[in-house]
């Protein structure tokens, strides 16, 4: 009809017919080219090994660019390192044969696996041979049975794991178990990702200190220490950087033994906390776990066991940590564990400036809107931004299927042998008063005391309180107004005996002192408040959780005050994890690592009634900024 009217006509058809057919070769020609040009659209998906290279090498591409997107999203960190592509997915195929679990990194509580399976609520590690598996550590340092801890011996032995809770198995019985003989098909899911599993109850979970600065703060030490090269005791510089390579990111936490609930504190830090440092951190809860309990539970004996698989998984458990020497003779804290193997390693970046916790550090900053503490991100004002492409950790050495994840892939580095990238033995470094007095000093000195006296319980007599704070202003005011006599002298020179006295001359700094009540702030407040600390203190407990987010500096320091005879580690161990001096206050006396008191918990330890000497702690500040002490 179309040539009968005129419409089309028959040269018309023929150049069209000509222009689809050569629109459709040049596409067939290039359309490998329009893959490979593709990798920046991205999501988090792995591709069966049915599928071709082409789409398989797209995906593995596409995820180590998303890595590094994440990393510089939650973390604020400007360096940028791809991983090497791979052939290799990192999620199992039907036919893929099962992979060995390998414990890339352990401490008491701490274990870094790569291919654990879990079936019907069992976790199971299998050895690809009995020499690897007499070298798994042992069950009970890295698992327990989950319960709520309390310090009796029926208690202390329910929470012994069963083989309910983890099983070591060979490689063949994982193929009995799980693939089927006749078609060689497996029966295994990959989870795909990165997985942190947390197996400790809710019982201390719903604690912003608990959650943050043990939980969390342990996960930071582990994963960033596991991929970052060892470091030389002589390499000064590294240990006093706050900016490293990026590690692999999370992409989920799952709390098997917590509800939503949970792990949510009554003010709400704890989900504060989760949603503005870990944007892209799925979260599962002990429903999803039954979830997938019961997906491989076996139901029927003649379909055989299903199993779920993880790629990468840190597991973490409370109970196992408190089996540890460092947590359950020393510190009562659990990250402790993590920090001290880490810390062992030369695997903590920065340690002298709590390096290896800045991102989330900074991360929380900018979630805050903490713009004094950014600021000093931008001008650099001393503490080392080092930038050493040929320090990071080579991502095939820990990631599978993001780079190869053969069985013959090297160690994450520094973990099987304390060796830095160039080959020099590493000696362990410790923090230390004198590490902190070479960061920068602090511009000005910001005093922040975190009040309880409108709270329940833990307060300080009324009087003692309003002595303290006294005490306090008038330290701040001298020490401005003596600020002030030396510029009126500045301003009183001509330039000439003004430069003559600038050679070595430090301006004393500008002094603030703010008495806070958390609970009539907002969590934004209370992070930039933080962030501005260049002391901060406070009766002990959670109210000083916030340490966590404060500045690195020669001066920072944390004040607690306890009723006389009383003593945590909680806010002492945290803060010298951090390289910031910690200072135990008994009215008018203090204590300090490594003189620092026995755990003790006396009559009226939690009381209102904890007295303290305003004059002694406005003297010890004094000396802590003037670097007597």
């Amino acid at each position: 009809m179309l040539f009968r009217h005129g419409a089309l006509s028959r040269r018309d058809a023929i150049l069209l017919l000509v222009g689809a057919s050569s629109m459709h070769l040049w596409s067939l020609l290039f359309s490998h080219h329009s893959l490979s040009t593709d990798l920046d659209a991205s999501a988090h998906q792995h591709v069966p090994a049915a599928l071709t290279t082409t789409v398989r090498e797209l995906r593995t591409k596409t995820i180590a660019h998303t890595q590094t997107d994440t990393a510089t999203a939650t973390a604020t960190i400007t360096t940028t390192a791809l991983s090497t592509p791979t052939s290799k997915p990192q999620a199992l195929s039907p036919y893929t044969p099962l992979p060995p679990t390998e414990v890339l990194a352990h401490a008491p509580g701490w274990t870094l696996f790569r291919n654990l399976y879990m079936s019907n609520g069992t976790l199971f590690l299998a050895a690809k041979d009995s020499a690897t598996r007499m070298a798994y550590p042992e069950v009970r340092m890295m698992t327990s049975t989950g319960l709520e801890a309390f310090n009796t011996p029926e208690n202390i032995a329910l929470r012994e794991p069963t083989s309910r809770d983890m099983q070591v198995i060979g490689i063949e019985e994982a193929q009995r178990r799980w693939v089927d003989k006749e078609s060689g098909v497996n029966r295994v899911w990959s989870v795909e990702g990165n997985t942190l599993l947390f197996n400790d109850p809710k019982q201390f979970l719903r604690h912003y200190y608990h959650l943050v600065a043990e939980l969390f703060f342990g996960v930071q030490a582990f994963w960033h220490g596991a991929f970052s090269a060892p470091t030389p005791a002589s390499d000064t510089q590294a240990h006093f950087t706050t900016e490293h390579p990026a590690p692999p990111p999370l992409h989920r936490a799952i709390f098997i033994h917590s509800d939503a609930d949970g792990w949510r504190d009554d003010p709400g830090f704890n989900r504060y906390f989760l949603r503005g440092v870990f944007p892209s951190l799925a979260i599962e809860h002990e429903e999803d776990w039954a979830d997938r309990v019961v997906a491989t539970s076996n139901l029927d004996a003649n379909d055989g066991e299903r199993a779920f698989h993880f790629p990468l998984a840190l597991l973490t458990d409370r109970s196992a940590a408190h089996r540890g020497p460092v947590c359950g003779s020393q510190t009562q804290r659990t990250a402790a564990e993590a920090w001290e193997y880490m810390r062992g390693k030369g695997k903590l970046r920065g340690l002298h400036a709590g390096g290896w916790w800045a991102p989330v550090r900074e991360a929380m900053w900018r979630f805050a809107g903490a713009e004094e503490g950014l600021k000093g991100l931008k001008e650099d004002k001393g503490v080392s931004k080092e930038k050493k492409a040929n320090d990071q950790v080579p991502m095939g050495a820990s990631l599978p299927g993001w780079a190869a994840a053969a069985a013959d892939d090297p160690d994450v580095p520094g973990i099987s042998s304390p060796t830095s990238a160039s080959g020099t033995d590493v000696v362990a470094v410790d923090v230390s008063t004198a590490s902190q007095a070479q960061l920068p000093a602090p511009s000005n000195i910001v005093i922040t005391y975190i009040s309880r006296q409108s709270a329940r319980n833990r307060k300080l007599i009324k009087e003692d309180h309003e002595g303290l704070v006294a005490a306090i202003k008038e330290l701040v005011e001298r020490k401005n107004t003596e600020r002030k006599k030396v510029l009126d002298a500045l301003d009183g020179m001509d330039d000439d005996e003004r430069r003559k006295r600038a050679d070595g001359f430090a301006l004393p700094p500008s002094w603030e002192f703010h008495e806070l009540l958390a609970e009539r702030l907002t969590k934004d407040e209370q992070v930039r408040a933080a962030s501005r600390s260049t002391i901060m203190l406070g009766v002990h407990g959670n109210g000083l959780t916030s340490l966590v987010f404060m500045p690195p500096t020669r001066a920072s320091t944390v004040i607690e005050l306890f009723f006389p005879g009383g003593f945590a580690h909680d806010y002492q161990w945290t803060s010298r994890a951090l390289g910031m001096s910690h200072f135990a206050v008994w009215n008018d006396t203090h204590h300090t690592y490594p003189n620092k008191p026995r755990v003790d918990y006396p009559e009226g330890f939690q009381g209102n009634a904890i007295p303290v000497h305003g004059p002694t702690v406005a003297q010890l500040i004094e000396d802590r900024v003037d670097g007597k002490l």
